[in-house]
C-alpha cells in the first residue's frame, strides 16, 4: 500500500506550470516539423525567445520549459492552441 494518496499533488513549481501554456505557444514555431531547417530544430533560438518573453525565469526553468515542449512535440502530444 502506498503512502501517497491520489489527492496529493506530486507536481511542483506552480508558477512555472501557470505560464507553460503561453510559453508553449511562444516556442511552437521552433518545434513544428514544417519550420525545421534540414531536419533540425533550433533550440538555441527557443531558449533566447523564451528568456525574452519570460525574463523572470531562471536558466533552469527555461531549460525545463524548452525540454518539456520538445518532448511534447516528439511524442505527438501537442496541445491545440486555445
Amino acid at each position: 500500500m502506498s503512502a501517497f494518496s491520489p489527492s496529493d499533488e506530486r507536481r511542483t513549481q506552480p508558477e512555472l506550470r501557470s505560464i507553460f501554456p503561453a510559453a508553449f505557444e511562444a516556442l511552437r514555431p521552433f518545434f513544428e516539423a514544417a519550420n525545421r531547417w534540414e531536419g533540425q530544430s533550433h533550440d538555441h533560438l527557443a531558449y533566447q525567445t523564451l528568456k525574452e518573453h519570460f525574463p523572470m525565469l531562471s536558466a533552469q526553468d527555461v531549460f525545463i520549459v524548452v525540454t518539456t515542449t520538445r518532448r511534447l512535440y516528439a511524442t505527438g502530444k501537442v496541445p491545440t492552441p486555445a
